[in-house]
Parts: C-alpha cells; structure tokens; sequence
C-alpha cells in the first residue's frame, strides 16, 4: 500500500477544499456556522486517527498496513493541525475587534480549543525528519504532549457545541484510544 505523499495530502485536503467551496459558492446553504463546525471536526477527527495509529500498531504488529499507518502518523497529524488552525482562522473571520477575540478567548470553551492549538503548535513545527535527528530523545517527550492537547480538544468541542452528546461520543472514543494504548503497552513492557 504505496501512495505517494503528495496524494495523500491532496487526498486530506479534500474536506477543506469541500469546507471553502461551499462556503464561497453557496454561503446562503452552507455559512459561518457549517465552515467553523466542520473544520474543527475534521481536526478532531485527524487526530483520532494520529492516536488510533500506536493502539493499532501493537494490537496487529508490524504488518504492511500498520507500517504504512506509521509512517503516515505525522502527515494525518500535520493535517490535524492544519484544520485546527483553518478552525480558528474561520473563528477569526467573523470577530471584527481584537478586544472581543482576547474576551472570548478568556472563557473557559473557547480557552480550551486556544491552550490546544497552542500546544500542537510545536508539535507541528516539529513533525519532520530534521527535528527528529536534532531533537532525538526530547522530540518523542515534546510529542506525548498531543494527549493533554487531545483532551483539551475534545474538553473545546463538548464546552461549545449546542449539543454537545457528538463531542461526548468523540471523547469515549478517545478514552477508548488511550485505554487500549495504556493497556497494549504495560503488556508489552511486563514481556520484557
């Protein structure tokens, strides 16, 4: 299962290319509202699958797939990020004074979703082959900051949604990602 790079990013920017489509050609059907909403599911969503891919390593093994998912971690997460940021740019769109975004900013919903993109920020400066060599050990302990930043994420999307049971069933998703990745690595780690 070999696709190049650059189709697996044309593939991820699908959704944004779908995202600011609707919004330019339609905005009467498809505004504000649906850009700034689906923009942050499909970051919440790539970062699921970003978590879902060591659970899924060490249930299986290295097997053509999951090495492939491995070496895909960090394009799915760079791709988180990029919606994450297009999220709060759409966000942005509509606050016309810089006094009402650093108000907003300062309530706990909207104060979550900004402590997580602070933290993925590095994250995805980070997330490329030259970091890894410079940073070498401190790069994978700079990384384990993805799962504050994952609950922070998810704590934004429960705090701001109008109904908030989706982002409810988001978060037993990721308890359920982390549960079996706890789990499946204290295993490994009693083989020793």
């Amino acid at each position: 299962m070999t696709l190049p790079r650059p189709l697996i990013w044309l593939i991820l920017a699908l959704p944004a290319a779908y995202i600011l489509g609707s919004w330019a050609f339609v905005p009467d059907t498809y505004g504000y509202g649906h850009a700034v909403a689906d923009s942050g599911d499909w970051a919440a969503w790539l970062l699921l699958a970003t978590l879902a891919v060591t659970p899924v390593r060490l249930l299986f093994g290295p097997r053509p797939a999951t090495n492939w998912l491995l070496k895909r971690r960090r394009d799915l997460g760079v791709a988180s990020f990029a919606y994450a940021t297009g999220h709060a740019v759409i966000y942005l769109w509509d606050r016309p004074a810089l006094a009402e975004i650093i108000a907003d900013a300062t309530d706990l919903p909207l104060l979550t979703g900004w402590l997580a993109l602070l933290i993925f920020l590095p994250l995805a400066m980070t997330s490329n082959d030259v970091s890894m060599r410079r940073l070498k050990r401190a790069w994978k302990k700079l990384h384990r900051l993805v799962y504050p930043a994952a609950v922070l994420t998810f704590a934004h999307w429960a705090l701001t949604a109008f109904d908030p049971t989706t982002a409810y069933i988001h978060i037993g998703i990721l308890a359920a990602i982390e549960i079996v990745r706890v789990a499946l690595q204290a295993r490994q780690k009693a083989k020793r």
